[in-house]
């Protein structure tokens, strides 16, 4: 992986002839999501499960997402996180398919979740918004708009 991340790194810099501070990478569970770039501390998380599960995926298309991330807030600053600058740096640089999301099977980091019904169908709730539910919020259905309620 960090032959990975060294590989890109030596890309961006040939393309914006400029030097990069290197991200810290770290390992820790974020429920569905393959990675997250956190910006302000030049750090990198990954889902160690879908990283041992997608290898290849991570190395190839997973990196280069959360590097480009960490680039653009670099040259740019504060933009639209998927935006056209995210973009550019994923196909002209890094020769990735600017996709925004994975299609990784997430069975194994899925937590437990809550059935709920609205008009139009169910719903599967994960434990903390079943949480904020019984504190007192409320959900509607994207479809018909009727509040969620539990089952």
């Amino acid at each position: 992986m960090e032959q990975c991340v060294a590989d890109l790194y030596q890309r961006a810099e040939a393309y914006f002839a400029r030097t990069f501070p290197r991200p810290t990478l770290s390992f820790r569970r974020s429920g569905r999501n393959a990675g997250t770039a956190f910006l302000q501390q030049n750090r990198i998380n990954l889902n160690p499960i879908l990283y041992k599960e997608n290898q290849a995926a991570f190395l190839t298309d997973v990196i280069a997402h959360e590097i480009s991330h960490l680039l653009v807030w670099q040259l740019f600053g504060k933009v639209a996180p998927h935006g056209i600058q995210w973009q550019t740096i994923m196909v002209k640089v890094f020769n990735v398919p600017p996709n925004t999301t994975h299609q990784f099977n997430v069975s194994d980091v899925v937590g437990e979740t809550f059935s709920y019904r609205c008009q139009c169908s169910e719903h599967a709730l994960s434990v903390r918004r079943h949480k904020k539910i019984e504190r007192g919020a409320q959900y509607r259905c994207k479809r018909c708009g009727e509040t969620l309620t539990a089952i």
